[in-house]
């Protein structure tokens, strides 16, 4: 039964409690749970879409960018896949209960270190609506309740998949309050969720540089932090013409308004007259609209002048930076100076310069000759994500099961007492 909450606060306690009953619940159950939550996701279908339908009439009046409008929609295409990913993560092995660490110690105490869900897990994140779907079902899977404040932006859809969600923990005969919202309490509700220490668990933003820094910097909940993707394809001097071309392109016109399309490609000076001419075509042919230096414009005249804040830009659109750099330490050190740290790939030939890239690049993910499109929990096979991380601590790169699991000590003894 579903108890009528008056402030956020007392919301998030009825998570903190359901959170109890989904921490004890086996393999089996919490894999038929998800099933069920995928089942109803597609049976309310056109409720979703017509929900959706709202929100993108209310974005587009209210001037969200074309980027945002792409992340907030949700068509049946997309709906059926944030269904089929919710069935993925069913089919994952359960996280909890792994024994990590195991030893005996002198005196006959048995140690075991194993995985235990966290808890509360919260999220806030803008016009995402996927990211409701996602983790709330790596929450659960993982032995989780879930906190989420998806933002004004997708707020009749966040409403309508958080009612699907609730509905199948019902039907389960489970707690509907360990899948909750905060939505209708604006920005107090996020606030709220970042004061919520001792009742939240973990937090997790995902969304634009700014809001994952006032996340960062007002929580005193704990903080995963999800980064902005400035991210980087060098072509170094060897690079093949067709990987060039085709990695580049997906890269960028895949789907641009994502953390993982690249935003800036650095080209070797020893490459550019055999490379530039051939990407620049691909990428007019995509629709992208390059921003360049006086290297890249002597060649592409249509190009439009770069300047710094280009290099710092997550453009989140058809629009993409584009430099000439003489060799790879050129290459590493504007990476270094301008990368958030999210995926960074070269494109190359040279065995040498690969490993050499792999090695020094510090970035969640670094990649050679594949685009940067696969930083994705979807694609490294986690069935979806809880975002993608580029800190340091706990997690990094994207985020799936294990990364919603902390740890505890079992010890087992028989009446042993320490001198």
């Amino acid at each position: 039964m579903t108890t009528i909450a008056a402030t956020a606060e007392e919301r998030m306690l009825l998570a903190k409690d359901a959170s109890r009953q989904i921490g004890l619940l086996g393999d089996a159950d919490k894999a038929r749970l998800l099933r069920g939550i995928a089942d109803a996701i597609d049976a309310d279908v056109a409720q979703i879409v017509a929900a959706n339908a709202d929100d993108l009439a209310r974005g587009d009046a209210d001037g969200l960018s074309a980027g945002l409008l792409d992340r907030l929609r949700l068509d049946a295409g997309r709906v059926a896949a944030l269904a089929a990913a919710v069935r993925d993560v069913a089919d994952l092995p359960d996280p909890v209960g792994r024994v990590l660490d195991e030893r005996v110690l002198p005196n006959g105490i048995r140690l075991q270190k194993v995985s235990v869900p966290f808890g509360v897990v919260g999220s806030i994140y803008e016009a995402r609506p996927n990211v409701t779907v996602d983790i709330a079902a790596l929450a659960l899977r993982s032995g989780n309740a879930v906190v989420l404040r998806g933002g004004t932006a997708a707020a009749s859809t966040n409403a309508a998949l958080v009612a699907v969600m609730r509905g199948a923990l019902v039907d389960a005969g489970l707690d509907p309050e360990a899948v909750q919202t905060v939505d209708d309490f604006g920005r107090a509700g996020a606030d709220a969720l970042m004061q919520a220490r001792g009742v939240v668990d973990v937090l997790v933003p995902r969304g634009s540089a700014e809001l994952i820094e006032t996340v960062v910097t007002r929580s005193q909940v704990p903080v995963i932090e999800t980064g902005a993707g400035v991210v980087h394809i060098v072509l170094d001097a060897t690079a093949p013409l067709e990987w060039a071309s085709d990695i580049v392109v997906n890269a960028k016109a895949q789907r641009p308004s994502v953390c993982n399309a690249v935003e800036t490609v650095l080209v070797h000076r020893d490459a550019v007259d055999r490379l530039v001419p051939v990407l620049g075509a691909a990428l007019a042919e995509a629709g992208v609209t390059v921003h360049g230096d006086d290297g890249i414009r002597a060649l592409l005249p249509a190009a439009l002048p770069a300047g710094e804040d280009d290099w710092a830009t997550e453009h989140m659109s058809l629009d993409l930076s584009m430099r000439v750099v003489d060799d790879l330490d050129e290459a590493l050190a504007h990476i270094r100076t301008y990368s958030t740290h999210h995926t960074e790939s070269i494109i190359t030939a040279d065995e040498a310069n690969a490993e050499r890239f792999l090695a020094e690049v510090d970035s969640a993910v670094v990649m050679v000759n594949a685009s940067t499109r696969f930083t994705d929990g979807g694609e490294f096979g986690f069935g979806a994500e809880v975002g993608i991380s580029t800190q340091k601590l706990h997690a990094r790169g994207p985020m799936g099961l294990a990364e919603l699991t902390s740890t505890k000590w079992l010890a087992r003894g028989a009446g042993q007492i320490r001198p």
